[in-house]
């Protein structure tokens, strides 16, 4: 083939350092844009960016040059410092070292989107620490719990 053709769907979760709830609702409403935007500029598509105080979900697709370690290291590094400078160092802990990244099918697409739109409502029942926990399961990825949470 002359060209390469993908559709790499990737459900990306990651938390601020020691999952400290600093993401206020006025950080939200403009950072999940700004995520959107630094995904754009590694010339990949945000599908959805949702969270909460303490994590922060994305549905992207991102071309094959770029690997998702890169993605998030770009992603992570630009945002943390957009809200140091926009907000203040003392109200924006950091982002924690490690993330989660989990394949998406095309046919699942409407479901991640939907799980990551209800965010706010599904941490009513369970914490993010249930909450990755439950995705490891799900994508059937082995762990060991000591070291998840560093």
């Amino acid at each position: 083939m002359s060209h390469t053709f993908t559709h790499l769907l990737t459900h990306i979760v990651f938390s601020t350092k020691e999952r400290v709830p600093c993401i206020t609702i006025e950080m939200q409403s403009e950072l999940y844009p700004y995520l959107g935007g630094l995904t754009r500029e590694l010339n990949g598509k945000a599908y959805i960016i949702n969270g909460i105080e303490d994590h922060i979900h994305l549905l992207v697709s991102l071309p094959p040059t770029v690997s998702i370690s890169e993605a998030l290291k770009f992603i992570k590094a630009n945002s943390s410092g957009w809200l140091g400078k926009r907000f203040g160092k003392r109200n924006f802990v950091g982002w924690q070292v490690g993330y989660g990244a989990f394949s998406v099918s095309k046919s699942n697409v409407s479901d991640v989107i939907s799980y990551i739109r209800n965010q706010k409502e599904h941490h009513k029942k369970f914490d993010f620490k249930a909450e990755f926990i439950s995705l490891l399961k799900k994508h059937e990825i082995e762990y060991d719990e000591r070291y998840i949470w560093d």
